[in-house]
């Protein structure tokens, strides 16, 4: 799998592999041990991994449905994210937040601000703006 640009397949593959890896009691990549937690964290996920045919399944807002795949995704980024304090910030932002409502919603928390950030970019066909970022995330600590 490609680390830096994987394909939709690849990443729902990965997933699914991990997760099954798991149940089998099969040694997993660092990676996977990383994965593997926020998928225990999902037990509403667990269904979707035990079927092969979720790789091809397209998840819609329209239809009310979150994308397991890409939620999972971006709890990895935003550990990512507050591993490396980038943005410069970010894990200070989790540190309060984790203080207060504990780590996963923290994790939920800055998802939503990273969600739009991520939105605007597409929209704007232009790079994510790190600034607007850091200032959601601050939104959150001051309401939290």
């Amino acid at each position: 799998m490609a680390i830096f640009n994987p394909t939709r397949e690849q990443v729902r593959e990965f997933f699914i592999q991990t997760w099954q890896k798991y149940k089998q009691n099969v040694a997993l990549t660092d990676m996977e041990k990383i994965a593997l937690g926020w998928i225990l964290e999902h037990p509403e996920y667990h269904a979707i991994m035990d079927n092969p045919e979720a790789k091809s399944k397209d998840f819609t807002v329209a239809e009310g449905q979150t994308n397991p795949f890409l939620h999972l995704s971006m709890h990895i980024a935003i550990e990512e994210q507050i591993a490396i304090n980038n943005p410069h910030g970010i894990r200070e932002v989790f540190e309060h937040l984790r203080a207060k409502i504990g780590e996963h919603e923290a994790h939920h928390e800055i998802m939503e601000c990273l969600g739009q950030v991520i939105w605007q970019a597409q929209r704007n066909q232009g790079p994510l703006d790190q600034q607007m970022y850091i200032e959601l995330l601050k939104q959150r600590v001051n309401t939290h």
